[in-house]
């Protein structure tokens, strides 16, 4: 039942101005509806839904990622918006923020303004 039904995403964030900025004008994602309790966006088919969270903390990990075609070029583009690639003791990561994991997906992580983990992933 569940394996046919579309699927949808939350982010949680503790100011829905700033992640509407951030969201919507800084990554260019398509605006659905503006609520007072959540920002929701189409993102190619699904629905994810930015939620306000007053007491939110970021969880370890990656809260949403995106399968990309190249991932150096959308990490330059990431950061000429302004945002920051992370970067992560112990791994090495290029130039562009790029880790490639042993199985050859190069993938960069850059996080939005409540500190949540977002990723780009280039399958090998």
């Amino acid at each position: 039942m569940l394996a046919d039904a579309p699927v949808q995403a939350f982010v949680p964030v503790t100011d829905l101005d700033r992640a509407a900025g951030f969201y919507v004008d800084t990554l260019g994602l398509a605006l659905v509806e503006r609520n007072p309790i959540a920002v929701v966006l189409d993102i190619a088919g699904t629905t994810v839904r930015v939620t306000a969270v007053p007491d939110h903390r970021p969880p370890p990990g990656t809260t949403l990622g995106w399968t990309v075609t190249d991932a150096a070029a959308t990490a330059r583009w990431i950061t000429e918006r302004g945002v920051e690639m992370l970067r992560f003791d112990g791994m090495h990561q290029d130039d562009d923020g790029i880790w490639i994991a042993p199985g050859g997906d190069r993938v960069g992580w850059f996080a939005d303004p409540d500190g949540n983990t977002l990723s780009i992933t280039q399958p090998a």
